[in-house]
């Protein structure tokens, strides 16, 4: 009877400990629930679009071009053997926001681009529909080729004139559509490059390198997620571009780039912002995108890497550059 009396009192014990415990460990579930509610709301807080911006003058010309000479090179992953007929000349950096700022002023008093709504627009003469399933068809119409009220945009507009906003003068010209980017380069008598083109130009013709630099990447080669860079603050404002030609070798308020030029003595080619090219591939009514951007991973930025989208998409995180024929 004693016996039993234990047993029932261990029993009761065992259970009110288990009880406890079970308690203690729902406290802690509760506690680390609550903690990762926070940092989710932590992460996803209002980003900053007007933090501070550093300026810095990179000593790097966005007037610039380079000349890439015709012949043999080594293309994509594979190392795939590739060839380009006629020399060409490609920009040393990513158009700037002072550049496409000039245009749209020059542009839409000239009457090649318009407001409609919330948006400017100029004319494009259509791709050649096949009919492929997912194809979307592209008539000749007006297309979008800035937005006029992102938040994200880094230009001003009062209606008539179009504005830099302070401090970013040299940085590249986003939340640009393909229409957007192929308009402004045909309106100077230049064009996209090819995907081929652009890829010539990032690696040159002497190796397989999988960045424009060489075989590997630090966070101060280029301006990528996560590189820290001045630019850069994941606790506030994000992700920011950089001035083009940033990644030179200088050493700005302490923080140390590396010479970051492909052969050539192009900048920016991986990373800050996706590039678009302006190859039209048969059946596909999107356009290609290369060299990666702040947001991406550096796995990202490497030469052969391809991004796509239809041509009235547009993001801070996608400029572009122009060709021409020397």
């Amino acid at each position: 009877m004693k016996r039993a009396q234990t047993n029932k009192v261990s029993l009761r014990a065992s259970v009110l400990q288990r009880a406890k415990q079970s308690a203690f460990c729902g406290g802690l579930l509760l506690a680390a629930a609550l903690a990762m509610t926070l940092i989710v709301l932590t992460s996803c807080a209002p980003v900053d679009l007007n933090a501070p911006l550093p300026t810095y003058d990179t000593g790097v010309d966005p007037n610039a071009w380079a000349t890439i000479p015709a012949g043999s090179f080594i293309q994509g992953q594979a190392a795939d053997p590739a060839s380009i007929d006629n020399d060409y000349e490609i920009m040393v950096t990513d158009v700037t926001m002072s550049q496409y700022v000039d245009f749209l002023n020059t542009a839409l008093a000239d009457g090649t681009l318009k407001v409609d709504g919330e948006q400017i627009v100029g004319f494009y003469p259509g791709d050649e529909f096949h009919a492929v399933k997912h194809e979307i068809e592209i008539t000749a119409t007006d297309y979008i080729f800035v937005p006029l009220n992102d938040p994200a945009s880094r230009f001003t507009f009062d209606g008539g004139t179009f504005v830099v906003k302070p401090g970013y003068e040299n940085h590249p010209m986003t939340n640009i559509s393909w229409f957007g980017a192929w308009g402004y380069c045909g309106y100077y008598g230049y064009s996209l490059p090819t995907e081929l083109e652009w890829e010539k130009a990032a690696r040159g013709s002497a190796d397989d390198r999988p960045f424009p630099w060489g075989y590997e990447i630090a966070r101060n080669n280029a301006n990528f997620y996560s590189s820290r860079d001045p630019f850069e603050d994941m606790g506030s404002f994000g992700s920011r571009t950089s001035p083009v030609g940033f990644y030179n070798g200088q050493t700005y308020d302490g923080y140390v780039t590396l010479d970051s030029a492909s052969p050539y003595g192009l900048y920016d080619m991986s990373g800050n912002v996706w590039q678009w090219t302006g190859d039209v591939y048969e059946g596909m009514h999107y356009r290609f995108m290369r060299g990666g951007s702040k947001d991406t991973y550096d796995m990202d930025l490497r030469i052969w890497v391809r991004n796509n989208a239809t041509p009235t998409y547009y993001s801070p995180g996608v400029g572009f550059r122009c060709v021409r024929n020397p």
